[in-house]
């Protein structure tokens, strides 16, 4: 959510700053903005929209200088306008910032500042950062506080550290002053930051990716931490103004990886990189089954198996989707009692874990601001916290206890797909080894569900061969105002995730159910110009299901059915049948979703929605 870049060094900045914001594009935004220390003083070019916008801009009016920060904004205070995008300055226009996050005390700080004669030029949070920071120099330059103990220079430094002791909230921040030329200050608190060190130059971000071309030598900011940053360097301290040692980390990934690849979008290459995806976050797990591969891959030991009691998932989302998938299969197969939550109640109600609860936390991105807090939250209560993840570095896995890596590679499209099963796959080897561990998988059985779990990158490439059949019913009812998706036990969050994928980028209004509540009241809702998605795979409920689907049918609903190859008692009943391969009903969500990442793809494609880059929503909400 936001996009932050930095630069200093030798290089003309703005090509760069430009380049790295169009890199982070899959967070979202709706405004854009660059600062550049230009001849000694600040300029700032800033527009609405796209950055398009500000590339045009910037042709007209250039900007030259090797120093600099860009911004792409998603609105939280004040409507997307160019006033409102960052960066946002001092009053003496000397000073910007930049930021990612909320500022929960900004009215207070900022009838403070306005009594003080300053003067707002924004709706924001963020512009008072700014003033708040400017104060703080002035009062350092009539010799207030005395400066942090490790670090003296340049006065920049201790004016935001003084300034940072007074905010609440979350932020990454970066801040530019001209009379400290060649310096960047940035800080960290429960959003985002990572600096890359190049050669002769330093690079600052939200993201990696925003700087991968030019080097992977990477560090992470913690919460708490503030960068001084140069074109020499960077030095790293704590709020008290402490110096932190810190050790660098080399990125493996490059970027040619976040490439579209010749597909259409974003969305479309990584539903089709699925098969892979699966194959890489499945290797050196499943063999051998009973000699610590856990241990060695995510630090979970056997006895530490053994002596979880229950388990607590926390997740947002389409992660909460797995999270719902994952239950059944823990509390089926590893015979543990699970319970899954939204991490936004999770976090603000008072949960009852014991000692041995093992709490996993579901998350693409590793930044998810509700999800972090719910970690932080059973970590005060004194659990386990296992991170499913697909950011090495990023805030939850470095919070978790232990880590289970879905190596998936980025994932730029918002709408989440391939990182959706990479955390079924991970969360379903997960389960074979709790179970195995525990003993409640003899071997024979063990090594049947191993055997279909190496079938599924070519289960997954079987199932994209729908991709054309699912177009021809797009292209049927990609008119149509609601849908619906119903499915049974693992399934029901299979039908969660089609509605929601459906309504995220198409925006269509949709919903899923569990099958069997259809009579409870949803069933109201259906008429001839609703479609119904029913996945009707092999399954122990399977006749149940067929028993919902004929009640819609009998109200007129149009249906759309997801069967076996080789089923046939919905011939002639289902307005569409998609054939999927026989696969057990254990690891049948991560085969069946693949058709409705396609129909919602197809969908939003042809009512010409921005598929990768959907209204109001953004890849890493980094924010409550």
């Amino acid at each position: 959510m936001c996009g932050i870049v930095g630069y200093t060094g030798p290089k003309e900045a703005t090509p760069l700053l430009l380049e790295g914001l169009k890199r982070l594009e899959y967070r979202g935004y709706d405004s854009a903005g660059l600062a550049v220390l230009t001849n000694g003083h600040v300029e700032l070019r800033r527009s609405v929209g796209k950055l398009a916008n500000l590339d045009t801009l910037l042709k007209k009016e250039p900007l030259k200088g090797t120093v600099g920060l860009g911004h792409t904004r998603w609105a939280t205070h004040g409507r997307p306008s160019e006033e409102n995008a960052h960066p946002h300055t001092d009053c003496s226009k000397k000073l910007v910032v930049i930021h990612n996050g909320i500022i929960e005390n900004y009215v207070e700080l900022k009838g403070k500042l306005m009594d003080k004669g300053h003067v707002f030029a924004s709706e924001t949070d963020t512009e008072i950062v700014a003033h708040l920071i400017e104060d703080k120099l002035s009062g350092l330059s009539k010799g207030g506080a005395p400066f942090a103990p490790d670090f003296r220079e340049p006065m920049l430094f201790e004016a935001v550290r003084q300034a940072l002791a007074e905010v609440r909230g979350a932020y990454a921040l970066a801040i530019l002053w001209s009379d400290a030329p060649g310096t960047l200050i940035a800080a960290k608190t429960a959003s985002p930051l990572v600096v890359g060190l190049g050669k002769d130059e330093t690079f600052l971000a939200s993201d990696v990716p925003a700087f991968l071309d030019h080097t992977r030598k990477v560090v992470f900011l913690e919460d708490g931490e503030m960068a001084v940053i140069s074109s020499k360097g960077v030095s790293f301290f704590n709020l008290d103004g402490k110096k932190v040692e810190k050790t660098p980390i080399t990125i493996q990934w490059d970027r040619t990886m976040a490439e579209k690849g010749g597909y259409r979008h974003f969305m479309l290459k990584e539903i089709h990189e699925q098969p892979i995806a699966v194959e890489d976050t499945l290797r050196g797990r499943l063999f051998p089954l009973r000699d610590g591969v856990l241990e060695k891959e995510a630090g979970l030991s056997k006895e530490a198996m053994l002596a979880i009691s229950n388990i607590q998932i926390v997740a947002c989302g389409t992660a909460f989707h797995a999270g719902l998938v994952a239950k059944y299969w823990l509390e089926s197969i590893a015979r543990i009692p699970t319970q899954v939550e939204t991490a936004s109640e999770f976090r603000y109600r008072e949960p009852i874990l014991s000692a041995n609860t093992l709490c996993i936390s579901v998350s693409q991105s590793g930044e998810t601001a509700d999800t972090l807090a719910a970690v932080r939250l059973a970590k005060q209560l004194g659990v386990k916290i296992l991170s499913v993840c697909n950011t090495v570095g990023a805030a939850i896995p470095r919070a978790a206890d232990y880590n289970l890596y879905t190596l998936c590679g980025p994932e730029c499209g918002v709408a989440s797909t391939k990182a959706f099963v990479g955390q079924l796959v991970a969360l379903a080897t997960l389960t074979l080894h709790l179970a195995i561990a525990r003993g409640k998988l003899d071997e024979k059985e063990a090594m049947a569900l191993v055997d279909e779990m190496l079938r599924l990158p070519n289960l997954i490439r079987a199932a994209l061969k729908l991709d054309g059949q699912m177009r021809e019913i797009s292209k049927k009812y990609f008119k149509a105002e609601h849908f619906l998706y119903i499915g049974r036990n693992v399934n029901y969050p299979t039908a969660l995730e089609g509605a929601l994928k459906l309504k995220e980028i198409s925006y269509i209004h949709a919903e899923g159910y569990a099958a069997g509540e259809m009579k409870h009241g949803p069933i109201a809702l259906i008429d001839p110009d609703v479609p119904v998605v029913a996945i009707a795979t092999q399954s122990k409920t399977f006749e149940k299901v067929l028993s919902n689907i004929e009640e819609a049918r009998a109200r007129g609903a149009i249906l759309i059915a997801i069967v076996n190859e080789g089923e046939t008692r919905l011939d002639g009943k289902a307005d569409h049948i998609l054939r999927l391969p026989v696969v057990s009903e254990f690891l049948s969500p991560i085969v069946n979703v693949v058709p409705l990442q396609l129909l919602a793809y197809h969908m939003a494609d042809l009512r010409g929605c921005d598929v990768d880059q959907p209204r109001n929503l953004a890849k890493s909400v980094t924010v409550e």
